[in-house]
């Protein structure tokens, strides 16, 4: 086995790591929005019929908790922290503070940013009402991300019923998604059923998978073959 090749980043004096390609907005500043790729993205079919997210509006489409990483990531934070209260049985809130890096758009400074999240009974469906604690944190990090970067897409862990997305997102059957989506009908298995079996082998974020597509690639193959051999 060969020596792994661990990738550095490196930041220049504006806070922009060297080998990511930004986009601008005419003003100078980083388009967050144009920054997301469309893998991520998924219509909303509460609003369009239409599948091709390269032709819906932003009030059209809706985020990938996936996307929503990657750009954090890529703005980059020193820290991130929840709050999280629950009132009442049936009810939690989470405050999500991430402490982000300073760069040019801040001017140098570092900047701390908020932003809550709720969850209960009457906001969630399907099995993310048994969830209630990680749907909520969920929410506040996606709401915290979001605002910071000025981005108006609403994301997957906003919408109550997450199912309906995750549908849509594997529905094209040449992707790994679409593939596992597939193997999953066939085979008989809910998302609730894969879900849980992640939770059981403690594999890594598995109450934070909110759709198939929140799955890693690798994961997802290998979940393939796994389900091959029922």
């Amino acid at each position: 086995m060969g020596k792994i090749k661990v990738k550095k980043i490196n930041r220049d004096e504006n806070g922009l790591i060297s080998d990511v390609n930004y986009l601008f907005n005419e003003d100078g500043m980083i388009d967050w929005r144009a920054m997301i790729r469309t893998e991520h993205l998924v219509s909303n079919r509460d609003r369009t019929s239409e599948s091709d997210v390269t032709k819906l509006s932003d009030s059209q489409l809706i985020i990938l908790l996936g996307g929503i990483k990657e750009l954090s990531q890529i703005r980059g934070y020193t820290n991130l922290r929840y709050d999280v209260t629950s009132p009442s049985s049936d009810y939690v809130v989470a405050t999500c503070s991430i402490d982000w890096i300073p760069n040019y758009e801040t001017e140098g400074r570092p900047v701390t940013f908020s932003a809550i999240g709720d969850a209960s009974p009457n906001n969630t469906k399907s099995f993310a009402k048994f969830f209630l604690g990680p749907i909520a944190e969920n929410r506040a990090f996606v709401r915290c991300v979001r605002n910071f970067l000025k981005i108006n897409i609403v994301s997957q862990e906003e919408l109550g019923n997450t199912k309906m997305v995750a549908e849509d997102a594997a529905e094209n059957t040449t992707t790994p998604q679409g593939i596992l989506s597939s193997l999953m009908k066939e085979k008989g298995l809910s998302f609730d059923v894969v879900k849980n079996k992640l939770i059981k082998e403690n594999y890594d974020d598995a109450a934070d998978i909110n759709a198939i597509t929140d799955i890693p690639k690798a994961k997802i193959f290998e979940l393939i073959e796994r389900m091959k051999k029922i």
